[in-house]
């Protein structure tokens, strides 16, 4: 962070801050203490907020509320009023003459100085952008300090063009608001293309970025200044609030703090961590609650569980049946006091026997199958459930985003809960994750991360009797489910028509099962939920029969 005390020129303060979505009365809090902040601390005399940041990141279906909307114009006079000498720039939703627009607005002193509308609306993957705004059609430069200064918002700067003509109509530094959400590689992503439109335009930009979790979606901030030559000289910190400052000596930054950015598996592992903090905590939860079954799964969603809430406010339960192996209670219990975390045992035996002699009568003359099994994991179910009401804690589930896809969870067993931190982590990934954990301090036994994965819930039972092994799986899945690969070109690739086969033929089945899960976080380009949007009642297959 550079901090300057004087007051000419340009020191403009990057606000990469955590918002609520739908609190506008606390946005707005947040928006005057953090331009306070910066002015009285740092020195800024222009603070640039991240993209709708008075109503918070996405707001969906709020955007259509006609309340809302009077609320979230009437709290920019309100900023406008309650801070002086220093410049905002703010994101919000504008409503001018019947059209809501996705808009930045500059205020210095009371007096507005620019508002421009966002021209390039995302309408893919997580963005629905066109279903609330109208788009903007007109480059916004305004003055400052002598300094004239463009606006863009988020999408804007990943098309050809809109940069160019911010500088035509004479930009000579641009300023981005963005809520650009993560994914694998995001944060690399964003700087190389951006660089490179910065790079042929020679402008200098400023990229504001937000942070913090927002349902499935988590936000990373990585916020950065590029100057002329394409040169980034300015990185905030991935997934931390704080508010940094650069000077510029005429157009130019002047380079600052550049924070590196993470590898795959530590920037996976922080938005985790991020994404169950601020869904526990702005949700109101009291903490979570989890089974702890002895497997790779629930023992990374413990670790994840404890690193984001602290082992106080994280409870396991380990609910053994006849078929659970006695180095899977040992771990999990291993599990548990590594981390320090209050947990309980509870056999699951009377539960199943008492549901199984109730449906004795009906069930005659059947045969056992996975009817019997889910009836354990069920039981399960309630338990978990029913110390998550009494507790006040959050339910997480521990299914991961290979099985997920196939259909390999119960309903109502151990799919019940209420946010499902690894759905959208494929299972492979998963072991890397939890062998990252232990590099930091050893919390998961060896002997977890090494023995092979199973349900327990028949003897000897594990999960490849069935599914192909994971390692196949999952580079069948990610072109699949991600890529929209036919199943032709999957085999084409190397892979054997049956395990193809296999894997399309569960995936295709189980989209209802995928609807009525939990809500995830989304770390890949594709999570199931708002990325990956099936019919369930559908004729598709993406495996064809013969005729």
């Amino acid at each position: 962070m550079t901090t300057n005390n004087e007051s000419t020129g340009l020191n403009i303060a990057l606000a990469q801050i955590n918002f609520l979505v739908g609190n506008i009365a606390a946005n707005v809090n947040s928006i005057v203490q953090s331009a306070t902040y910066a002015r009285d601390a740092l020195k800024a005399n222009l603070i640039v907020f991240p993209e709708l940041i008075v109503t918070g990141y996405p707001a969906e279906d709020l955007l259509l509320r006609k309340d809302f909307i009077e609320e979230a114009n009437n709290a920019i006079h309100q900023i406008a009023e309650s801070i002086n000498d220093i410049a905002l720039v703010v994101g919000f939703p504008e409503l001018a003459d019947g059209k809501l627009y996705n808009s930045a607005i500059v205020f210095h002193n009371g007096v507005t100085l620019a508002c421009y509308r966002k021209q390039a609306l995302p309408n893919y993957g997580v963005f629905d952008e066109r279903r609330y705004f109208t788009a903007g059609t007109q480059p916004c430069v305004f003055e400052f300090n002598g300094t004239f200064i463009g606006l863009t918002i988020c999408e804007d700067v990943w098309q050809k063009g809109i940069i160019e003509s911010a500088k035509d109509a004479g930009a000579e530094i641009l300023l981005t608001l963005n809520a650009s959400p993560f994914n694998l590689g995001k944060a690399k992503q964003r700087e190389e293309i951006i660089c490179a439109q910065v790079k042929e335009e020679q402008i200098p930009l400023v990229y504001v970025n937000q942070v913090g979790g927002q349902d499935e979606l988590i936000f990373d901030g990585a916020s950065f200044i590029v100057n002329a030559q394409g040169d980034v000289v300015y990185r905030a910190e991935e997934f931390t609030e704080q508010i940094g400052v650069v000077k510029f000596d005429g157009n130019t930054p002047i380079p600052g703090q550049c924070a590196p950015l993470h590898g795959k598996i530590d920037s996976a592992y922080r938005a985790l961590v991020l994404g169950i903090k601020d869904y526990v905590l702005k949700n109101g939860f009291k903490g979570a609650i989890l089974g702890l079954s002895g497997g790779i799964d629930s023992a990374l969603v413990l670790a994840l569980a404890v690193d984001a809430l602290g082992c106080d406010q994280v409870e396991v339960v380990l609910m053994p049946s006849r078929y659970t192996a006695d180095m899977s209670n040992e771990d999990a219990i291993l599990e548990a006091e590594a981390l320090t975390v209050k947990h309980h045992i509870i056999p699951i035996e009377p539960a199943v026997n008492a549901f199984n002699g109730m449906l004795t009568d009906v069930f005659a003359d059947t045969k056992k199958d996975t009817t019997e099994e889910n009836i354990q994991a069920r039981s399960r179910g309630v338990i978990l459930m029913a110390l998550s009401n009494k507790r006040g804690k959050l339910l997480l589930t521990t299914g991961n985003k290979s099985e997920m896809s196939v259909g390999y969870a119960t309903l109502y067993g151990d799919m019940a809960g209420g946010f499902a931190p690894i759905k959208d982590v494929p299972k492979m990934l998963v072991y890397e994750l939890a062998r990252y954990r232990n590099s930091i301090s050893s919390v998961i036994p060896e002997r977890v991360l090494i023995r092979p994965p199973s349900a327990e819930l028949a003897p000897d039972q594990i999960d490849e009797d069935s599914l192909p092994p994971y390692p196949i799986l999952d580079a069948i899945l990610e072109r699949y489910v991600e890529k929209d690969q036919s199943a032709e070109e999957i085999i084409a690739a190397g892979f054997s028509r049956e395990h193809v086969t296999r894997a399309i033929n569960l995936v295709d089945r189980n989209e209802y099962k995928r609807r009525q899960s939990p809500p995830c976080i989304r770390i890949t380009t594709r999570a199931f939920g708002r990325d990956r949007r099936y019919p369930i009642t559908s004729g598709y297959r993406g495996i064809k029969e013969k005729s």
